[in-house]
């Protein structure tokens, strides 16, 4: 299954939101339409913020929400929308902060400096400036909890420079902000996906344009992550169930981050040899114990 939303079923549907709001900031489509989806299945109520006015509506209307425009490169843009929410919908109980810009395969003498400025402001400014806006307003209340889409090349980088090292930052600033408002009753951890099965990603693998190796292959579960995968990891984060964690990174990325060294002598390990149903750990009469 390579779809956006989390697919796994209507037994997801239960109480856990007990009806708070949640904002799910690029929520239009990827990792936050699936957040969306799952955590209106758990019972929060959803508003949907990105700047795909369109895409966001649609998401909004699937899960029986709503929806507003932000643009994460605009720090007015986030403090005016969360504002609005506030006024519109009263308490803020729960934000993600999926939306980013990534950054294209290219050289660091050759990325031109704006668009370093763009995808840096984007991924870390922007999530500082969230992480202000919504936890503020929660701190007054005394609760809330609040989940950064941060990634694996936080901790391992690749070609992406400038995308690695703003993901590097949010998971400092999610160490920070947890220290900051703990005792104001809010929440601040981090997920970080590895390589996730959107729809461009999938393509681009199949034709072989984007890796050398391919991503399941070094992967220790050898596959590709699904949104709603990371979805549910972030679910769990916002949810009481996580009462006690602040300040986590949950890596969500099919144990590529555990593979590292396996790259050099030739790969992840294949699969064992599945012993017959039934004959493991038997043990007859006749056996010496």
């Amino acid at each position: 299954m390579s779809s956006t939303t989390a697919d796994n079923g209507a037994e997801d549907r239960y109480d856990e939101g007990r009806g708070r709001l949640a904002v799910v900031l690029g929520g239009a489509n990827g990792i936050g339409a699936a957040t969306a989806v799952l955590l209106a299945r758990r019972g929060w109520r959803i508003m949907v913020a990105d700047i795909d006015e369109a895409a966001a509506a649609a998401t909004a209307q699937q899960v029986r929400g709503d929806s507003i425009r932000i643009d994460v490169l605009d720090a007015h843009s986030i403090a005016d929308a969360a504002q609005a929410i506030e006024s519109r919908h009263g308490v803020i109980h729960g934000m993600v902060n999926s939306a980013a810009i990534f950054q294209p395969q290219m050289a660091p003498e050759l990325l031109p400096l704006e668009t370093w400025d763009r995808i840096v402001h984007s991924a870390y400014r922007g999530s500082y400036v969230a992480c202000v806006e919504f936890g503020k307003r929660m701190a007054a209340h005394g609760a809330g909890a609040i989940v950064n889409i941060s990634s694996m090349v936080g901790q391992r980088p690749n070609h992406g420079h400038a995308y690695y090292s703003a993901k590097a930052a949010v998971n400092m600033l999610t160490e920070g902000m947890a220290g900051e408002w703990g005792r104001s009753g809010v929440r601040v951890n981090a997920v970080s996906p590895g390589f996730v099965a959107v729809p461009r990603m999938v393509a681009q693998i199949a034709e072989g344009k984007r890796y050398a190796v391919s991503p399941v292959e070094v992967s220790a579960l050898g596959k590709l992550v699904e949104p709603f995968e990371v979805a549910e990891a972030i679910a769990f984060l916002l949810s009481d169930k996580a009462s006690a964690i602040t300040g986590a990174n949950l890596n969500v990325d099919a144990g590529v981050l555990a593979t590292n060294g396996w790259v050099v002598h030739g790969g992840v390990p294949p699969a064992r040899p599945r012993a017959p149903l039934g004959t493991a750990g038997s043990a007859s009469d006749d056996d010496d114990h």
